[in-house]
């Protein structure tokens, strides 16, 4: 079967075209016939059309060869796709068409003149090569056009295994892009996976009894004996598979097609590739996040999901290389995970749309098995429900995608994030999978390290993530019964927020139409209503002086600030002790985010007369005496760092700041939510600053990819602000964080 089988009916349409052409009298020399298209590449499936191309030379008459060449192979049954062209119309004809000039590539010398079709070859690479800089964004565009018409060989309910995505026709395209001499597509297991795609071809149009590549729902069945696997779920996991590894290799030769086509044609590459550093361990090449020279995985356990995660959030491409490396190398990580693993993992849950490719990469390398083996029984599963357009893991992928653009309407994205990893769990066991998963998402999150309180809220989230979507669409909202029934199951009014959250961004993953404005607002009222039943009023803020078993050192009478530097166990602390004055942690963190330090967490208290903060980052390698430099100059005024700050990263998502008016009885609470990049806290500070406004306390965390800060602010009479105040000062550190 297969590979033997395709051979011997090209063996055979090559005899029967070849005797064709002697029989008639077809010359040896300035005309010749080939194959092209599959016919060329010698993988004629049982339905194949034959594609041939009588060629002469342009001083060449041929005569009625042209016209009676074809007849042979007419009455032998054979469907032919046959032109006539002299070798300049072949050149001018692949310049014209790109499909063409893509069939021709593949040309193969049937009958006559050889030299001939070798001069042809020649012709056409050279014209292939030299012009591809110029066709390659046309084929791109083609084949993302197909794309949307075909959909996902990984995917589609019917998939076509030609012309889907990680179809026949895009392993042809690498082909192609290999020939073009300006990126390397010669992948390891290529050819094998395209020959199997092929022998799935085979049996697809021996059932079709046509030139079919389309698989219906009835064929996976009738396939599975063919194909020597056991019942029709075996073939759909191995036919998607194949589809998955073409895309994966597919998708990283055209991300190195653009990294090349992106840069000016004079720039010679670099006989050693330049790194750019990004993170500890992990630096940036050609558009893939590769390690760094000093990088040891077997030292560092959290180095792969530092690489994932900055791949991700820049919508880079995770080198497969260093991926497997990773994947050979690195220890485990303890359990439970340490705080920067969590922190990452969580990073790159909600980095979007440079999720799918990353996430990609570590399956296919087999990286994803020291994250998170339990993927394994979601790997390639069909949905049972015919509403879904995806298979369980890529649904669960494109769920934490649209939860990543929702994390401003929680408190807790980090939660946010991992149950909507986890919520399809158990859909690799029997049973019910909201609940086969609940135990086992506790499971993860607990080696994951979150406290216990937070590992039953993921828990909860995972059992009950189908509760309001079927609620709503089965009762009455407005029901009393119905609100005390959902209110039951949920402790309070956070976890209300983040299981909207999570049901929207499952529904909106799962089909458009399992997300329509009416459903939507459904289920927003019923999350409404039951919020309402379970709202509380928010705490007193936290203790205004710093923690009793730390030990304030003031400034002396020759120095007017103190700065400590101390290693912690995933980083580096840094204390500031000042005069207080307006404007002092506007200006502090200023001068740390000058310094390109990322600050994980910080806190600001008074202590007598001077400003006290200390500020976490993951940084461990602090040059102490420049730092404790650039942060006196700043808190002493000696350095201007709200007009020297550059600007290091876009807005992704508007950031949220709200008021939260009964949170304390002498100061105003503001809770802001925005993208955690450099200078934020810098930003929040400067802005209330310049409405001559204190922060008497600031409370600053990184959740994932969110920073969730809590500023208590003051009138310079340390009394909290009106309502009016409030409302400007929320609305200046908004368009503040925006600009």
């Amino acid at each position: 079967m297969s590979a033997a089988a395709r051979a011997r009916r090209t063996l055979a349409a090559d005899a029967l075209c070849q005797q064709a052409y002697v029989d008639l009298g077809g010359p040896d020399t300035g005309c010749c016939l080939l194959a092209v298209g599959g016919y060329g590449r010698g993988e004629l499936a049982p339905h194949s059309d034959l594609d041939v191309v009588l060629v002469h030379a342009d001083d060449v008459e041929i005569g009625e060869l042209a016209e009676q060449l074809w007849y042979p192979v007419w009455d032998a049954g054979h469907r032919l796709d046959h032109s006539v062209r002299s070798a300049s119309e072949m050149a001018k004809a692949a310049a014209d068409d790109l499909r063409v000039a893509m069939g021709l590539l593949d040309l193969r010398h049937l009958a006559g003149d050889q030299n001939l079709t070798l001069k042809l070859r020649t012709t056409l690479l050279a014209a292939w090569r030299r012009d591809a800089r110029r066709r390659l964004p046309e084929l791109a565009t083609m084949r993302e056009q197909r794309h949307r018409i075909a959909g996902e060989l990984a995917h589609a309910a019917v998939p076509d295994v030609k012309e889907a995505q990680g179809g026949l026709r895009d392993a042809g395209i690498l082909g192609a892009l290999q020939m073009t001499w300006l990126v390397d597509a010669s992948w390891p297991d290529l050819e094998r996976t395209r020959q199997e795609l092929l022998d799935v071809r085979d049996q697809v149009q021996t059932l079709a009894g046509r030139a079919s590549d389309r698989i219906v729902p009835e064929m996976w069945g009738q396939l599975a004996g063919r194909l020597g696997l056991v019942d029709a779920g075996a073939v759909q996991v191995h036919v998607r598979e194949l589809g998955r590894r073409i895309t994966h290799l597919s998708r990283l030769t055209w991300r190195r097609v653009d990294h090349v086509l992106a840069r000016p044609q004079s720039v010679r590459g670099a006989r050693r590739p330049e790194l750019v550093r990004a993170a500890r361990g992990v630096a940036v090449s050609r558009g893939e996040v590769v390690l760094d020279r000093s990088a040891g995985p077997a030292a560092d356990p959290v180095l792969l999901l530092r690489a994932a995660a900055v791949a991700a959030e820049r919508s880079l491409e995770l080198a497969p290389a260093t991926a497997a490396r990773l994947a050979r190398e690195s220890a485990s990580l303890p359990e439970p995970w340490p705080e920067e693993a969590r922190s990452l993992l969580v990073r790159l849950l909600a980095a979007g749309r440079g999720l799918l490719s990353v996430w990609e990469t570590l399956e296919e390398t087999g990286a994803l098995h020291l994250v998170l083996p339990e993927w394994a029984q979601l790997r390639a599963l069909p949905h049972a429900s015919v509403i879904h357009r995806f298979t369980v893991d890529r649904h669960v992928i494109e769920t934490c995608i649209e939860a990543s653009a929702l994390i401003r309407d929680v408190s807790r994205p980090d939660l946010l994030m991992v149950a909507a990893l986890l919520h399809d769990i158990g859909k690799g066991s029997t049973g019910d999978h909201s609940v086969v998963g609940e135990p086992v998402a506790r499971a993860v999150a607990t080696r994951l390290g979150f406290a216990s309180s937070d590992v039953e809220v993921v828990a909860l989230l995972v059992r009950r993530h189908l509760l309001l979507s079927e609620t709503a669409t089965t009762r009455d909202p407005e029901d009393p019964t119905t609100v005390a029934a959902v209110a039951a199951l949920l402790p309070g009014p956070e976890h209300v927020d983040l299981l909207l959250a999570l049901t929207e961004a499952d529904a909106r993953a799962t089909a458009q139409k399992a997300w329509t404005s009416w459903r939507a607002s459904l289920v927003r009222d019923l999350a409404a209503r039951v919020r309402h039943s379970l709202a509380c009023v928010p705490g007193e803020d936290p203790e205004q002086s710093g923690p009793a078993d730390r030990v304030v050192t003031t400034p002396g009478a020759s120095d007017r600030v103190v700065v400590e530097v101390s290693r912690v166990d995933d980083g580096s602390r840094v204390r500031v002790v000042a005069h207080d004055r307006l404007g002092l942690l506007a200006d502090v963190a200023a001068a740390l985010a000058m310094q390109r330090i990322q600050v994980r967490a910080a806190r600001a208290w008074p202590h007598g007369g001077y400003g006290v903060s200390e500020w976490d980052t993951p940084e461990d390698q602090l040059d102490s005496r420049v730092l404790r430099e650039r942060i006196r100059a700043a808190a002493e005024g000696r350095s201007d760092g709200r007009d020297r700050l550059a600007r290091y990263a876009p807005v992704a998502l508007a950031p949220v700041v709200v008021v939260q008016p009964s949170a304390s009885q002498t100061a105003t609470v503001l809770e802001v939510r925005t993208d955690d990049r450099l200078g934020v806290v810098h930003t929040v500070c400067a802005a209330l600053s310049g409405l001559q406004l204190t922060v008497r306390s600031a409370h600053v965390s990184t959740l994932g990819p969110q920073a969730v800060d809590v500023f208590y602010v003051q009138e310079l009479g340390a009394v909290p602000l009106t309502d009016l105040r409030a409302a400007a000062a929320a609305e200046a550190v908004r368009v503040a964080l925006s600009a």
